[in-house]
Protein backbone atom coordinates (compact mmCIF):
# COMPACT_ATOMS: atom_id res chain seq x y z
CA UNK A 1 0.00 0.00 0.00
CA UNK A 2 3.02 2.30 0.29
CA UNK A 3 3.02 2.87 -3.48
CA UNK A 4 -0.67 3.76 -3.44
CA UNK A 5 -0.14 6.23 -0.56
CA UNK A 6 2.79 7.86 -2.38
CA UNK A 7 0.72 8.23 -5.54
CA UNK A 8 -2.13 9.81 -3.58
CA UNK A 9 0.32 12.25 -1.97
CA UNK A 10 1.67 13.30 -5.36
CA UNK A 11 -1.84 13.81 -6.71
CA UNK A 12 -2.76 15.94 -3.71
CA UNK A 13 0.33 18.11 -4.25
CA UNK A 14 -0.50 18.58 -7.93
CA UNK A 15 -4.11 19.44 -7.07
CA UNK A 16 -2.93 22.09 -4.57
CA UNK A 17 -0.59 23.61 -7.17
CA UNK A 18 -3.44 23.79 -9.69
CA UNK A 19 -5.77 25.43 -7.16
CA UNK A 20 -3.09 27.94 -6.18
CA UNK A 21 -2.53 28.81 -9.85
CA UNK A 22 -6.26 29.36 -10.35
CA UNK A 23 -6.48 31.53 -7.23
CA UNK A 24 -3.51 33.68 -8.28
CA UNK A 25 -5.11 34.17 -11.66
CA UNK A 26 -8.54 35.34 -10.47
CA UNK A 27 -7.82 36.93 -7.11
CA UNK A 28 -7.78 40.43 -8.57
CA UNK A 29 -11.11 39.93 -10.34
CA UNK A 30 -12.58 38.38 -7.17
CA UNK A 31 -12.38 41.66 -5.29
CA UNK A 32 -15.88 42.42 -4.01
CA UNK A 33 -15.28 46.16 -4.39
CA UNK A 34 -15.14 45.90 -8.20
CA UNK A 35 -18.12 46.84 -10.31
CA UNK A 36 -19.44 44.32 -12.86
CA UNK A 37 -17.90 46.39 -15.66
CA UNK A 38 -14.49 46.47 -13.95
CA UNK A 39 -14.65 42.75 -13.20
CA UNK A 40 -15.61 41.96 -16.80
CA UNK A 41 -12.63 43.97 -18.09
CA UNK A 42 -10.24 42.08 -15.78
CA UNK A 43 -11.64 38.70 -16.83
CA UNK A 44 -11.31 39.63 -20.51
CA UNK A 45 -7.69 40.61 -19.85
CA UNK A 46 -7.06 37.23 -18.22
CA UNK A 47 -8.52 35.45 -21.24
CA UNK A 48 -6.43 37.52 -23.67
CA UNK A 49 -3.06 36.57 -22.17
CA UNK A 50 -0.99 33.41 -22.30
CA UNK A 51 -0.19 32.12 -18.83
CA UNK A 52 2.31 29.59 -17.50
CA UNK A 53 0.70 26.78 -15.53
CA UNK A 54 2.26 25.27 -12.37
CA UNK A 55 4.16 22.75 -14.46
CA UNK A 56 5.78 25.23 -16.84
CA UNK A 57 3.44 24.86 -19.82
CA UNK A 58 1.92 27.87 -21.61
CA UNK A 59 -1.88 27.86 -21.36
CA UNK A 60 -4.74 30.14 -22.34
CA UNK A 61 -7.77 30.53 -20.08
CA UNK A 62 -11.12 31.18 -21.73
CA UNK A 63 -13.58 33.75 -20.44
CA UNK A 64 -16.01 31.01 -19.44
CA UNK A 65 -13.34 29.15 -17.47
CA UNK A 66 -12.32 32.27 -15.57
CA UNK A 67 -15.96 33.04 -14.76
CA UNK A 68 -16.45 29.49 -13.51
CA UNK A 69 -13.40 29.73 -11.24
CA UNK A 70 -14.71 33.03 -9.85
CA UNK A 71 -18.05 31.40 -9.08
CA UNK A 72 -16.34 28.45 -7.36
CA UNK A 73 -14.21 30.84 -5.30
CA UNK A 74 -17.24 32.83 -4.14
CA UNK A 75 -19.18 29.68 -3.23
CA UNK A 76 -16.50 27.51 -1.63
CA UNK A 77 -13.26 29.44 -1.26
CA UNK A 78 -9.85 27.96 -2.03
CA UNK A 79 -10.94 24.33 -1.62
CA UNK A 80 -13.52 24.77 -4.36
CA UNK A 81 -10.70 25.53 -6.81
CA UNK A 82 -9.11 22.13 -6.24
CA UNK A 83 -9.54 19.85 -9.26
CA UNK A 84 -11.50 16.67 -8.55
CA UNK A 85 -9.17 13.83 -7.61
CA UNK A 86 -9.65 10.47 -9.18
CA UNK A 87 -10.56 7.69 -6.79
CA UNK A 88 -8.46 4.85 -8.12
CA UNK A 89 -8.67 1.52 -6.35
CA UNK A 90 -6.04 -0.99 -7.43
CA UNK A 91 -7.75 -3.75 -9.39
CA UNK A 92 -5.06 -6.30 -8.62
CA UNK A 93 -4.55 -7.06 -4.89
CA UNK A 94 -1.09 -6.31 -3.60
CA UNK A 95 -0.61 -9.89 -2.43
CA UNK A 96 -1.07 -11.10 -6.02
CA UNK A 97 1.63 -8.73 -7.26
CA UNK A 98 3.91 -9.89 -4.44
CA UNK A 99 3.24 -13.50 -5.42
CA UNK A 100 4.13 -12.70 -9.04
CA UNK A 101 7.45 -11.24 -7.90
CA UNK A 102 8.12 -14.25 -5.66
CA UNK A 103 7.47 -16.66 -8.54
CA UNK A 104 9.91 -14.76 -10.74
CA UNK A 105 12.57 -14.67 -8.02
CA UNK A 106 12.09 -18.39 -7.36
CA UNK A 107 12.89 -19.18 -10.97
CA UNK A 108 14.37 -16.23 -12.91
CA UNK A 109 14.01 -18.14 -16.18
CA UNK A 110 10.23 -17.97 -15.89
CA UNK A 111 8.74 -15.67 -18.48
CA UNK A 112 6.04 -13.16 -17.66
CA UNK A 113 3.52 -15.29 -19.54
CA UNK A 114 4.50 -18.30 -17.41
CA UNK A 115 4.02 -16.30 -14.21
CA UNK A 116 0.58 -15.18 -15.41
CA UNK A 117 -0.44 -18.79 -16.15
CA UNK A 118 0.59 -19.88 -12.65
CA UNK A 119 -1.42 -17.07 -11.07
CA UNK A 120 -4.45 -17.95 -13.18
CA UNK A 121 -4.12 -21.59 -12.15
CA UNK A 122 -4.20 -20.43 -8.51
CA UNK A 123 -7.45 -18.58 -9.13
CA UNK A 124 -6.18 -15.05 -9.85
CA UNK A 125 -6.66 -13.25 -13.13
CA UNK A 126 -4.16 -10.39 -13.52
CA UNK A 127 -3.44 -9.26 -17.04
CA UNK A 128 -0.10 -9.83 -18.72
CA UNK A 129 0.56 -6.09 -18.78
CA UNK A 130 -0.09 -5.72 -15.03
CA UNK A 131 2.34 -8.49 -14.15
CA UNK A 132 4.90 -7.24 -16.68
CA UNK A 133 4.83 -3.73 -15.19
CA UNK A 134 5.31 -5.12 -11.69
CA UNK A 135 8.29 -7.26 -12.69
CA UNK A 136 9.76 -4.40 -14.67
CA UNK A 137 9.39 -1.99 -11.74
CA UNK A 138 11.23 -4.47 -9.49
CA UNK A 139 13.95 -4.96 -12.17
CA UNK A 140 13.20 -8.67 -12.39
CA UNK A 141 12.96 -8.87 -16.18
CA UNK A 142 16.47 -10.21 -16.65
CA UNK A 143 17.88 -13.58 -17.53
CA UNK A 144 19.51 -15.84 -14.91
CA UNK A 145 22.90 -14.38 -15.88
CA UNK A 146 21.65 -10.88 -15.08
CA UNK A 147 21.50 -9.74 -18.71
CA UNK A 148 18.35 -8.23 -20.23
CA UNK A 149 16.43 -10.38 -22.72
CA UNK A 150 17.58 -10.34 -26.31
CA UNK A 151 15.61 -7.99 -28.51
CA UNK A 152 13.68 -9.48 -31.40
CA UNK A 153 12.36 -7.99 -34.58
CA UNK A 154 15.49 -6.10 -35.79
CA UNK A 155 16.17 -6.90 -39.39
CA UNK A 156 19.12 -5.80 -41.49
CA UNK A 157 19.90 -6.52 -45.10
CA UNK A 158 22.90 -8.82 -45.64
CA UNK A 159 24.53 -6.76 -48.39
CA UNK A 160 24.35 -3.30 -49.99
CA UNK A 161 21.55 -2.67 -52.49
CA UNK A 162 19.51 -5.57 -51.18
CA UNK A 163 16.96 -3.31 -49.52
CA UNK A 164 16.41 0.43 -49.44
CA UNK A 165 14.23 1.89 -46.68
CA UNK A 166 12.40 5.14 -47.27
CA UNK A 167 10.54 7.61 -45.13
CA UNK A 168 8.96 11.05 -45.49
CA UNK A 169 9.03 14.04 -43.17
CA UNK A 170 6.52 16.86 -43.62
CA UNK A 171 7.55 20.12 -41.91
CA UNK A 172 6.11 23.53 -42.65
CA UNK A 173 8.46 25.85 -44.55
CA UNK A 174 7.48 29.50 -44.98
CA UNK A 175 3.96 28.57 -43.93
CA UNK A 176 3.55 25.84 -46.55
CA UNK A 177 3.57 22.08 -46.12
CA UNK A 178 6.59 20.39 -47.69
CA UNK A 179 7.82 16.81 -47.73
CA UNK A 180 11.36 15.47 -47.65
CA UNK A 181 11.45 11.94 -49.03
CA UNK A 182 14.68 10.00 -48.52
CA UNK A 183 15.92 6.44 -48.99
CA UNK A 184 18.69 4.75 -46.99
CA UNK A 185 20.47 1.52 -47.86
CA UNK A 186 19.55 -0.88 -45.04
CA UNK A 187 22.98 -2.50 -44.95
CA UNK A 188 25.46 0.35 -45.46
CA UNK A 189 23.15 3.09 -44.04
CA UNK A 190 24.14 5.30 -46.98
CA UNK A 191 21.60 7.90 -48.13
CA UNK A 192 21.00 6.79 -51.69
CA UNK A 193 18.49 9.46 -52.68
CA UNK A 194 16.32 12.29 -51.41
CA UNK A 195 13.87 14.83 -52.76
CA UNK A 196 11.84 17.78 -51.55
CA UNK A 197 8.29 18.01 -52.83
CA UNK A 198 4.84 19.47 -52.27
CA UNK A 199 2.07 17.24 -50.87
CA UNK A 200 0.71 16.52 -54.34
CA UNK A 201 4.07 15.72 -55.90
CA UNK A 202 5.90 13.93 -53.06
CA UNK A 203 6.21 10.22 -53.69
CA UNK A 204 7.89 7.70 -51.40
CA UNK A 205 9.47 5.66 -54.16
CA UNK A 206 13.09 5.56 -55.34
CA UNK A 207 12.09 6.43 -58.90
CA UNK A 208 10.80 9.85 -57.76
CA UNK A 209 13.81 10.86 -55.66
CA UNK A 210 15.37 12.87 -58.46
CA UNK A 211 18.08 10.41 -59.44
CA UNK A 212 18.53 7.53 -61.87
CA UNK A 213 20.59 4.53 -60.86
CA UNK A 214 22.28 2.03 -63.16
CA UNK A 215 20.83 -1.48 -62.89
CA UNK A 216 23.83 -2.68 -60.85
CA UNK A 217 23.21 0.02 -58.22
CA UNK A 218 19.44 -0.44 -57.99
CA UNK A 219 17.99 -2.26 -54.99
CA UNK A 220 16.44 -5.68 -55.15
CA UNK A 221 13.52 -4.23 -53.19
CA UNK A 222 12.52 -1.09 -51.32
CA UNK A 223 10.04 -0.32 -48.59
CA UNK A 224 8.60 2.83 -47.07
CA UNK A 225 6.95 3.66 -43.77
CA UNK A 226 4.49 5.84 -45.68
CA UNK A 227 2.71 2.81 -47.06
CA UNK A 228 4.32 2.61 -50.50
CA UNK A 229 4.56 -0.88 -51.88
CA UNK A 230 7.86 -2.72 -52.21
CA UNK A 231 9.47 -2.11 -55.55
CA UNK A 232 11.62 -4.32 -57.70
CA UNK A 233 13.29 -2.46 -60.60
CA UNK A 234 13.12 -3.87 -64.09
CA UNK A 235 16.12 -5.86 -65.24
Amino acid sequence: MALVDEEERRRAERAYQVAFFRHQLIRGAADAALSPRQRGAMVRAIAARVHTDPFGKPVKITRGTADRWLKLWREGGFDALLPPTRQVTPRTPEEVLDLAAALKRENPSRSTAHVVRILQHLGWGPSYRTVHRQLQRLELLTRPDGQPPEGFGRFEATRPNELWVGDALGPKIAGHKAYLVAFVDDNSRAVVGHRWGAPRTASASPQRCGRRWPPAASPKASTSTTGARSWTPPC
